[in-house]
């Protein structure tokens, strides 16, 4: 048997060859109780101490609080990843459930950088550009080399028509980050630089 092998510990421990001792397992008595021959003399000292063992038991796992008779429930851990998280944002945002969408994104942005940009995305979608700008920035913020959230937040300018000069900055940015894209960044170029003509007196 190797060394990194570990047993479980036996019901039984040999003293002398041929007879056996029973390991000792707690009891009532460890906690107040009396136990005879015959077990506790009554019920109702078996029903006070078992009541005792539960408390004693969910107290130490931090279930009741000092002062208080209900449990209360914690959630340790977020069941789901972020990317999970992020996933099923897409899921909603595909069906047209944009706040839900947005909540699921709001999770995985705590871990996530880019759900920031799937944010930006959802808000724009909602025709909320005020908050749908705020989560652009923060994308490119957070990642300056995310090509998406350059063309995005050139696109939301070109759409409410202002800061054309610096959506044409952030058009270029996205063409010069990801030049595999070029012919998405290109058109919002394009079409950035028609508006600013057509504005200019």
């Amino acid at each position: 048997m190797g060394k990194d092998q570990i047993l479980d510990p036996p019901d039984h421990v040999e003293v002398e060859k041929g007879q056996r001792a029973s390991i000792l397992r707690p009891t009532l008595r460890d906690y107040g109780g009396q136990v005879g021959h015959s077990g506790i003399k009554s019920m109702g000292e078996k029903a006070g101490y078992i009541v005792k063992l539960l408390f004693i038991f969910f107290f130490s796992l931090g279930i009741l609080s000092p002062g208080c008779s209900f449990p209360k429930i914690i959630i340790l851990k977020d069941p789901l990843t972020p990317e999970e998280h992020l996933n099923l944002g897409v899921a909603y945002e595909r069906r047209g459930e944009f706040d839900q969408a947005i909540e699921e994104y709001q999770l995985a942005a705590k871990k996530l950088p880019i759900a920031f940009l799937y944010l930006g995305n959802a808000y724009f979608l909602k025709n909320d550009w005020d908050q749908a700008e705020i989560y652009f920035k923060k994308a490119i913020e957070k990642d300056a080399k995310n090509a998406e959230a350059h063309n995005n937040l050139a696109w939301l300018y070109y759409q409410r028509g202002k800061n054309l000069e610096q959506a044409e900055a952030l058009a270029e940015k996205a063409l010069e980050l990801d030049p595999f894209k070029r012919s998405i960044y290109r058109d919002t170029l394009e079409k950035v630089r028609e508006k600013r003509r057509a504005t200019q007196p």
